[in-house]
């Protein structure tokens, strides 16, 4: 997936966003590695997760989080947009999210929370997205459908919360619907496209749908690049980029969210099963 945002940053903001000047920001273990699973290796490789099972916090979540911070101050424009459209959406999520924070070391107390690393964010409702952006370790976008706003049954890119692209901008996709989203990538044929769009139509209330993708990576977690440009990791990068999404759907607004939660790893931070399982089904390097 590539790509969005309503007012563009110019080009070289992106390039010069791209590194910050830090040190690559990576987990010591993956939680998750799609390759290993035979259910998650094919596409789309959905399974099911539970709300429960929805956030993770990880041994990169400070310093995942510190450069969260330092995007939203820094470069607004180029993590966040929200539609009027998606308003309520956004704060459903908000009511949604909250209680489920205290189990994985939020403390929530009046009107702010303190975060697994100690940083105090106050919470505004009034500013949904953007709250829960400085929040939880995963970027988060509202797609919603909405035949007679939109004119068509695809579901639309409607607010995201996107920090950790890889390999495309929030400006791009915003307000765009699936099959345009997704347009650049070749294996995202219109047969994908349809039952793409037959899971975001199934998915329920309570019952989330789990996927994942993995690529041999440079380790930039924060990469944004223009629809088209292909440049990224190279086999035999050192890293690996594994993206946790999932799906869920709110149950008043309808909107579904779509989650993804990202992991850099050494090659030799795999574990064995890993390693073996990477070594029969190979991870090639992002487009």
């Amino acid at each position: 997936m590539r790509s969005l945002l309503p007012r563009r940053a110019g080009r070289g903001s992106i390039a010069a966003m791209k590194d910050l000047d830090l040190p690559p920001i990576l987990q010591k273990r993956l939680s998750f590695a799609p390759w290993v699973d035979p259910r998650t290796r094919r596409l789309p490789g959905v399974i099911p997760v539970s709300v429960e099972d929805w956030f993770e916090v990880d041994d990169a979540y400070a310093a995942q989080m510190a450069l969260r911070d330092r995007l939203l101050t820094q470069e607004p424009d180029l993590v966040y947009a929200l539609s009027d459209h998606a308003r309520p959406a956004a704060e459903e999520l908000f009511d949604t999210v909250l209680p489920l924070l205290p189990p994985l070391g939020f403390a929530l107390n009046g009107d702010e929370a303190t975060r697994p690393d100690g940083v105090t964010v106050p919470l505004d409702r009034t500013d949904s997205l953007r709250t829960l952006g400085r929040l939880v370790q995963c970027d988060l976008c509202l797609m919603e459908s909405d035949p007679e706003t939109f004119g068509h049954a695809e579901h639309v890119l409607t607010g995201g919360m996107l920090c950790f692209p890889s390999g495309w901008t929030l400006r791009e996709k915003f307000m765009r619907p699936m099959m345009r989203i997704h347009e650049p990538i070749e294996i995202y044929t219109d047969d994908l496209g349809k039952r793409v769009q037959r899971l975001m139509d199934g998915v329920q209330p309570g019952r989330g749908l789990m996927r994942g993708t993995a690529s041999q990576s440079n380790a930039h977690l924060h990469d944004p690049r223009s629809e088209y440009e292909y440049s990224h990791g190279s086999d035999g990068s050192p890293y690996i980029r594994v993206e946790r999404q999932c799906l869920f759907r709110l149950p008043q607004t309808r909107a579904v969210v779509f989650s993804i939660h990202t992991q850099v790893v050494r090659r030799e931070d795999l574990t064995p099963e890993q390693a073996q399982a990477m070594a029969e089904n190979p991870v090639r390097h992002a487009d």
